[in-house]
């Protein structure tokens, strides 16, 4: 009798609940059945757009933001999605609810699966963008503290609105302590986790915040982050900025705190930009505090991480190059300048009394070119010192050229799309299509490690096999055979990459060899049974995305336009300056096929010629041996001076620009001008005995 009592309020309660529909009116969701409201809830401005809600069966799906919640038919949160994008719109298709989302420009379609909670069928990578991978945060940060209780209730997913209540309660532990276990308590994408943790250190909760790094790093893992891809300072920052923490804990002085989230930072993000200079301020911090041991550890875990970069100058090895670049332009531009002075000097009163018959120096140019044209002033340079110029014209243009390369390929390197910490994803795949890898076997490196990770193997075997005979690709092959159960093929890839790269760690972890590198650690600990793959590194990043400077050079001479179109890492103004330098090359070159204007031999060194053989070293010795050193030696030693004016600066050669290497330099300039001054003194000998050998015997009366 007492269960039939109940029968037609269980009833009741059925029937209301098959009939009762979501209406969404603004920011206010409710169950509405016919005219009368279940229950509604008002959603705050700062969890942005609402898209839906949809109701498939008993649960509702409503967007918010970048994340889709799961709600039941009495209002409570079943789970949610985190997705890369706002989402635009939620529908049902074939019985799987589809979820639209964009990001910029970008719009992609995501399948929410509900067999176990609520996930994403596909991978999802999130962009570099605050607004997507902090906005958790954001909500709960601008949610009014009389209502932070109703928000907890209405939102148990979010952590940072129950860490904000165990903020509040710190008066009652207890109190709090449950609040932090229930901000524990759910899934969360990795950025979050980091956010997370450094809420809860500041909060002095030091064991809770290191199980959210914890947990941000098998997060960080699973969605094929890894150890061995560079991340940018943007990214870092919207993956929670630890680096940003880490300095902030380094002025405190808390440096126990700093250590964990420093190795967080080792483990996770090693190549993160601007990782060099953190690692030395935090041994520097070590040093002060008698821990030279562990500085020194973390000064060779910097100096490891220069393998595979650049001619194995480091994170920031282009911009070395890229000064190396300016000071050998400068130098070759000062020496070619000086010698043509010089040249000017020598026949400049030659010149004028050539041209004279012609209508002057200037005029000479309308009246008769041609004519004036054999009289230029390299026409009375000899054949060596007009190949010199040549030579030093053509060195200056590979040097501008190997400047513009070194910025091109800085900008390209630097580009979002290759600072991830991962590669694929939609977001990834437009910005890496909109970078025009050159065709090749690194840009199908790339092109199958963004498909491997996305999970379309038949993608990936295709761009790997395009790679070969690549050592990584042959490696990705091997994991791809493992994957689908064939272990000899799998073998022999591995082995085949490892005996054309031998130091390929990602060959030697899968074929059980176990080498001691960060990323083998990783994979051990993160990844545990699964192969590693193999990743790219600085120098097959710069073959994809420029080439080495032939390339550069070939592109210009093809497309000479480009040097005036500004672009990535592409300055007008330098390609304005190389231009002509190009220009200049070409007539020098073209003047080697000049006859030999006649200079007679007592007009060959006037006073004006000697005074510059003396103020500009080698520039009147230019048809011997010692001519082109001096020269040379005396530019390089003025351009590595130079930063001295404060015109002009090579922050990126230390060595160079040193206190040590300045006194080095000087040193060698007055070298320079000494062994100028002996060598010009032989000269004028060699040339006044010339003189008087020609001069003509005086007539006998």
């Amino acid at each position: 009798m007492t269960a039939l009592r109940w029968l037609p309020l269980l009833l009741a309660l059925l029937t209301v609940s098959g009939q009762a529909v979501p209406v969404l009116e603004g920011r206010t969701l409710s169950f509405e059945d016919g005219p009368r409201v279940v229950w509604q809830r008002t959603y705050p401005a700062a969890m942005g757009d609402l898209s839906g809600p949809l109701q498939v069966g008993s649960v509702t799906y409503l967007g918010a933001g970048p994340s889709v919640y799961a709600l039941s038919s009495a209002g409570s949160v079943l789970g949610r999605a985190d997705l890369p994008g706002l989402v635009t719109s939620i529908d049902a298709s074939g019985g799987a609810v589809l979820v639209t989302t964009q990001e910029g420009s970008l719009t992609e379609r995501y399948t929410l699966d509900t067999t176990d909670g609520l996930d994403v069928r596909e991978r999802v990578v999130l962009p570099p963008d605050i607004r997507v991978t902090g906005w958790l945060a954001r909500v709960a940060d601008t949610m009014p503290a009389a209502l932070l209780a109703q928000a907890v209730r209405a939102d148990p997913t979010n952590p940072f609105l129950a860490l904000r209540e165990a903020h509040a309660a710190q008066a009652d532990p207890y109190r709090a302590l449950n609040r932090v276990r229930r901000a524990l308590a759910g899934p969360l994408p990795f950025p979050a986790w980091v956010q997370l943790a450094a809420r809860l250190d500041r909060d002095g909760y030091p064991a809770a915040a290191d199980l959210a790094l914890g947990r941000a790093l098998k997060d960080a893992a699973a969605r094929g982050l890894d150890p061995e891809l560079s991340v940018s300072r943007a990214a870092l920052s919207a993956y929670g900025n630890p680096s940003g923490y880490v300095g902030t804990l380094l002025a405190q002085n808390r440096l126990a705190r700093a250590d964990v989230w420093m190795r967080y930072l080792r483990d996770l993000h090693p190549r993160f930009e601007g990782g060099p200079a953190l690692y030395e301020r935090y041994a520097r911090v070590l040093d002060t505090q008698g821990r030279s041991g562990e500085a020194e550890q973390w000064r060779q875990f910097t100096r490891s991480l220069n393998a595979g970069t650049l001619y194995n100058l480091g994170p920031q090895g282009l911009r070395s190059v890229r000064d190396a670049a300016r000071l050998v332009t400068l130098t070759l531009a000062l020496a070619l300048v000086a010698a043509l002075l010089a040249f000017q000097a020598r026949a400049w009163t030659t010149q004028s009394a050539d041209t004279a018959p012609l209508g002057g120096r200037w005029r000479s140019w309308l009246r008769h070119p041609l004519a004036r044209a054999r009289r230029v002033t390299v026409a009375y340079t000899s054949l060596g010192e007009r190949l010199l110029l040549a030579l030093l014209a053509a060195a200056l243009v590979t040097g501008l050229a190997g400047w513009q390369w070194a910025n091109q390929a800085s900008a390209a390197l630097h580009a979002p799309a290759l600072n991830l910490g991962t590669y694929g994803g939609g977001w990834s795949g437009a910005q890496l299509a909109d970078l025009n890898l050159r065709p090749g076997p690194d840009a199908a490196l790339l092109a199958g490690l963004a498909a491997h990770l996305d999970g379309d193997d038949g993608a990936a075997r295709d761009a790997y096999t395009r790679a070969l005979p690549d050592a990584c690709a042959q490696n990705n092959l091997g994991v791809i055979a493992q994957g689908r159960g064939d272990e000899a093929q799998a073998r022999d890839r591995y082995r085949a990459a490892l005996s054309a790269r031998p130091d390929l760690a990602a060959p030697a972890f899968n074929l059980g060899l176990n080498p001691a590198t960060p990323s083998a650690t990783f994979q051990r600990t993160y990844r545990p049974g699964q192969p590693r793959l193999c990743y790219p590194d600085e120098r097959s990043l710069t073959r994809a995305v420029t080439g080495d400077l032939s390339v550069t050079l070939g592109g210009l001479l093809r497309s000479p336009q480009d040097l005036f179109t500004a672009g990535a890492g592409r300055s007008v103004r330098l390609g304005t300056v190389l231009s002509g330098a190009i220009l200049l090359s070409a007539l020098l070159i073209l003047s080697l096929l000049l006859p030999r204007a006649t200079l007679a031999l007592r007009r060959s060194r006037p006073f004006a010629y000697r005074a510059l053989g003396l103020l500009l070293p080698g520039t009147t010795l230019l048809d011997s041996a010692w001519g082109g050193v001096l020269l040379l030696a005396w530019s390089a030693a003025v351009a590595a001076l130079a930063p001295r004016s404060g015109l002009v600066s090579f922050p990126d050669l230390p060595t160079l620009t040193g206190a040590g290497g300045q006194a080095a330099v000087l040193g060698a300039l007055v070298v320079t001008y000494a062994l100028n001054t002996l060598v010009f003194v032989g000269a004028e000998v060699r040339h006044a005995r010339r003189v008087r050998r020609d001069a003509p015997a005086p007539a006998r009366s």
